[in-house]
């Protein structure tokens, strides 16, 4: 008597479109151990991309050739842990950012900013090659582009108070998104029109999962260089701009748009 042919896997194909993890083996009531202790290293590389530092100069140096000389600037957070458990001061600037910023300021269409946020690994990684993609086209353009800003310990809306400082029309802040359990260094880019104290997360347009194995670093550029445009073409950023389908940008005074809740 032959035995019968074994089944070939039903979830084989499905994980092969997606990092999730999926029909996992068990043994008896529990996981396998396999899977098990993959879950737990993928849960110790998320707390470790929390609390991983910043690397300011490094991440200056390696966007020099991109941008030119960039700003290096802190939050009101002196620290990893103040950072973590105070939330409002990774939202403020440091008192002696004003003395650095100052010199820079004047008129212009756009402040980048680039900040740790929760995954310094992130945008170590992915923040210069994004800006390769997406400077080059603005300047073709004739935008104002005002000096690169490298924040440690700054949340989303730290971006705000150095687009108000640089007196920028819009602020693209790139920034470390919180690591998952399938993604430690996954980066966003937060886009507001006319930044201020007023700006709320309602304001804000948001491409999330940028890294090789999310969005690309190119449709992460082509987006965020479309939605720059439609903010400066129709004055207006957050839920009453709305991406469509197509790639245009048009403007939506009632409805969702292609906004996100940010961990501001």
């Amino acid at each position: 008597m032959t035995d019968a042919p074994v089944a070939a896997d039903p979830w084989s194909r499905l994980r092969g479109l997606t990092s999730a993890r999926i029909g996992l083996a068990r043994a008896g009531a529990s996981l396998a151990t396999a899977p098990l202790l993959e879950l737990r290293l993928a849960e110790a590389r998320a707390r470790d991309a929390v609390h991983e530092p910043l690397d300011a100069a490094r991440l200056a140096a390696d966007l020099a050739p991109i941008a030119g000389p960039a700003l290096t600037l802190a939050s009101a957070a002196d620290d990893r842990r103040a950072y973590l458990m105070r939330p409002d001061l990774g939202r403020r600037l440091a008192p002696d950012a004003a003395a650095v910023l100052a010199p820079h300021a004047g008129a212009c269409d756009v402040a980048f900013v680039i900040a740790d946020g929760l995954s310094a690994r992130a945008v170590q990684a992915h923040a210069a090659p994004v800006l390769a993609a997406v400077l080059p086209r603005l300047r073709t353009e004739r935008w104002r582009v005002a000096p690169l800003c490298v924040v440690r310990h700054g949340r989303v809306a730290i971006g705000d108070a150095v687009a108000c400082a640089l007196g920028a029309a819009c602020v693209a802040i790139l920034i470390g998104e919180r690591p998952g359990l399938s993604a430690p260094d996954s980066m966003g880019a937060y886009l507001t029109w006319q930044p201020g104290a007023h700006t709320t997360d309602a304001d804000r347009n948001c491409i999330s999962n940028i890294r090789p194995d999310g969005i690309s670093y190119a449709d992460a550029a082509q987006k965020l260089v479309q939605l720059l445009r439609a903010m400066r073409t129709r004055r207006l950023s957050g839920i009453r701009l709305k991406e469509e389908t197509d790639g245009r940008a048009i403007s939506e005074e009632r409805g969702t748009g292609s906004s996100a809740a940010p961990d501001t």
